[in-house]
């Protein structure tokens, strides 16, 4: 018999959605309690192994009295709130940040982004062709990842993962200011002579593919990279006793990338680089 720890025992809220009752424990956001009832909040910069940042503002919902629209990534859930998740000011609001998104950042490889922009009825192009863009050439100075800017909406993901949230490496941040704001390590250096350390938890968290694994680029570029018929196997990493999962992508007979699951209790998505990139060994067939 497997025995399930409850955890600490929390307190139920009881508040609406979309005038349905809700029930939630206490500690929850809205953006919880709206996945837990099967209500679909479209999110970019929420990451369920990162503290909210609330920088991509694609989540914001109505709360019955409050001034300004809240995001549901990082608001908690209290008794009695009345939350509308679907209103015209949210669908509105959703739609002008994913137009202002969409005009000046290549989200080509953001999952379900193109959905959104179809339901919310965004049109990016009538910013017109002068709408400013990065129009950054890839960055790839090594033979893990490969930085792709043109796609990063900012969201600090990376910049979390990297800090005190998780490998407390510290290798990248955000340098400049208003649009000149990006992702860059010490200096704009290579990559080969900053701080990192290769583990590659800043790609396990990017939304938008601008981090990417060397592989799924090059794949890309030859027009062979294909999601749909990859398998996933879940596995224990050989190189030390730690344990962690790994989850091995394949297609073609390929291992093509490593990821790990977030509800690992031993890694919570996290890896090293030997973990995450080290597994040529395994098909290779000389």
């Amino acid at each position: 018999m497997t025995l399930i720890p409850l955890g600490i025992p929390r307190r139920l809220l009881e508040f609406t959605i979309d005038g349905e009752p809700v029930r939630a424990p206490e500690g929850s956001t809205i953006l919880d309690a709206c996945r837990s009832v099967g209500k679909d909040v479209p999110t970019l910069c929420q990451g369920d192994t990162l503290t909210p940042k609330n920088a991509c503002r694609v989540c914001v919902v109505e709360v019955e009295g409050a001034r300004t629209l809240v995001p549901a990534c990082s608001r908690k859930a209290e008794a009695g709130m009345q939350v509308r998740t679907d209103t015209e000011r949210a669908r509105h609001s959703r739609k002008i940040v994913l137009e202002l998104l969409a005009s000046s950042v290549d989200l080509s490889t953001t999952p379900e982004v193109a959905g959104w922009l179809k339901e919310y009825e965004a049109k990016p192009d009538r910013f017109g062709p002068d709408a400013a863009r990065l129009n950054e050439e890839p960055k790839v100075d090594n033979d893990l990842y490969v930085r792709d800017y043109d796609k990063c909406i900012l969201c600090y993901k990376c910049v979390d993962a990297c800090g005190d949230q998780w490998q407390n490496t510290f290798a990248i941040s955000v340098t400049g200011r208003g649009f000149d704001a990006r992702i860059a390590v010490e200096h704009d250096a290579p990559l080969t002579d900053s701080a990192c350390v290769y583990c590659g938890n800043c790609i396990e968290v990017c939304p938008t593919g601008a981090l990417s694994f060397k592989s799924e680029f090059d794949m890309r570029a030859a027009g062979t990279w294909d999601e749909p018929a990859q398998t996933e196997t879940t596995t224990v990493c050989a190189y030390c006793g730690v344990g962690c999962n790994l989850t091995l992508h394949v297609q073609d007979n390929e291992i093509v990338k490593v990821t790990s699951p977030h509800d690992s209790p031993v890694t919570h998505g996290n890896l090293c680089i030997k973990g995450r990139f080290g597994y040529q060994h395994v098909q290779n067939r000389d």
